[in-house]
Parts: structure tokens; sequence; C-alpha cells
């Protein structure tokens, strides 16, 4: 499926002065005071179809470059929208936010960031922050490794909710899902981060799988051996058996459908703490998300 996708920026783009009024931020410090406040008994409320359509949609208008009508949409579902420039590396992103995140009472709908200097072509997809710990931080790392990427992130912890209406991995009527289904729909790939704990894969670092399709197998055995290569043990489901093979995502069965590649990877624990295995992992990671993004891998 072709990509009809707007190019936000152009060549050059990188020399060209900030956006006036745009807000200089550090993306991992902002991102860390965002998922902080989340906890198993923090708030959610299940958004209703009009919420996850007309949300789902303003962020297609985004990448389309319809930012004024994209911003009268979501401003009418409590959402904003600004231009910020990360300052670690000098990249601008727009920012799509839930109103109510600094509420009492949040409503949990996630967070998008969306780079503004390139057209954007592929997605990186933080499901459980604050469960998975560790994973939202890598997903920065992502995002920031190449050029092009879309991240989405959940806006509440995995047990917030009645039952699990917050586990948007696995449920078709979160926000987080309408969105990534509509990158799916637009025929841009995307990688899902998770982690899992020691005792559950204790003889791998990583385990890789295309989920519930098979676009992405070419680019799970190459990031396979990108992972390996930077001295991950890695449990590939393609080949073998393995834990939390991601096989009832429901991101990558909407994937799946569109015909779109989509990887759904764990991380130990000791890849999420950060530091150099976490920049081991997110350099593996960026031999993909570069070529998804159409550059070449060593540029």
């Amino acid at each position: 499926m072709t990509a009809l996708l707007h190019r936000t920026g152009g060549a050059g783009d990188a020399d060209r002065p900030a956006p006036k009024g745009a807000a200089q931020i550090d993306l991992s410090r902002e991102v860390a005071d965002y998922t902080g406040r989340f906890g198993p008994d923090g708030g959610y409320r299940r958004p209703g179809r009009a919420d996850r359509t007309e949300i789902a949609a303003a962020v297609g208008l985004l990448l389309d470059g319809h930012r004024e009508q994209a911003e009268q949409r979501l401003s009418q579902r409590d959402f904003t929208v600004r231009t910020v420039v990360d300052r670690p590396s000098g990249h601008r992103y727009v920012e799509v936010a839930d109103r109510t995140d600094a509420a009492v009472t949040p409503r949990g709908w996630g967070r998008v960031y969306l780079d503004a200097d390139h057209r954007p072509s592929w997605s990186v997809q933080v499901p459980h922050p604050a469960f998975d710990l560790g994973t939202e931080q890598l997903g920065v790392q992502v995002l920031r490794g190449s050029p092009g990427g879309v991240m989405v992130i959940a806006g509440a912890h995995r047990k917030a909710g009645a039952g699990n209406s917050a586990d948007v991995a696995h449920r078709t009527d979160t926000v987080f899902h309408a969105i990534c289904a509509e990158l799916a729909r637009r025929g841009m790939p995307g990688i899902q981060l998770h982690g899992f704990a020691a005792s559950a894969a204790p003889d791998y670092d990583v385990i890789a799988s295309t989920g519930a399709g098979t676009a992405a197998r070419p680019e799970g055995r190459e990031l396979a051996d990108a992972l390996r290569g930077h001295g991950f043990d890695v449990c590939r489901a393609w080949v073998r058996s393995c834990p939390l093979e991601g096989r009832t995502n429901m991101q990558g069965r909407t994937a799946d459908a569109d015909h779109v590649p989509f990887l759904h990877v764990e991380f130990s624990p000791t890849i999420r703490a950060g530091g150099r295995p976490a920049e081991r992992a997110a350099a593996a990671i960026a031999e993909i998300t570069r070529r998804w993004a159409g550059k070449p891998v060593t540029d």
C-alpha cells in the first residue's frame, strides 16, 4: 500500500531556525515527566467511537500537511498541538497531547510526536509505558535515531481503568489503536516496543516477532542480525517457539490486514534500564527504521 503522506520539511530544513514560539525541550525528560505520573490507580476513561475516529483523522490531517484543520478537530476533542525542538538532538517534532494529562482525573488517551523536518514514513509504538519500564525512553531513542518517525505513546498504565480497558496492545477501542490503525492504513511500517521479566526468557536479551503477520519478515531478520551484531541474544519467533510472540497484538493484526510491516519486539530489563545496552539496541533498530525512511544505514 502506498503511503499518502505530506512532506513536512525539505532539503536544508535542519539548518533552519526553530519556528517562532516553538518550545525548547529535552524529549526524554518531557516523556519521563509525562509517563512518570502513570500508575495502576491512575486515571483512564474509555473513549467513545467518535473520539477515536476524530483524533485519528486529525493525526492524518497533520500527516497530510493540514495543520490548521487538524488543530481545529483536535481542539474539539481537548487535544493540543505544538511544535517542539528537542535540544539534545536539534530535531523538531509536532506534539499532539491530551489537555487532561495534568488534570486530577486524566483520561489517559496518549500522546504523539511527529517528525517536523522530514516526511513521516514509519512509527515507533509504546503501548505499555511505566508498566514495561524503560520502553518509553527506548522509544525516544528510536525516534531520534532516524528521520521520518512518528512516536505513539499510550496515555495510561496498563492496569489503569476498569478490567483491561487501558491495555491498548490488546484492544481496538482506544485512541492509541485508532492512531496506529490510521498509520497502517497509510502504509507506514511500525515497530512496537515491549519488555519482559528476566525470568520469562532467561536465555535471551530480545524476543523479536512479526506479530500476527509476515510482511516484516525481512526486516525482522535484519533486526535480529543487527541486535546480534551488537552483542544481544535474540529469540526469533519465525524460527522457533518464543515466549511473548505478540501474535494476539491488535496493532499487529491491523497492520497484517493492511499488508504493512510490523515488528513486535520484547526487551530484557537490562536493555530497558538505559545506558549503553539501550543505546546499542536503539542503534540496531535504526538500521531498520532508516531503511523505512529511505535513508542509507551508514548516512
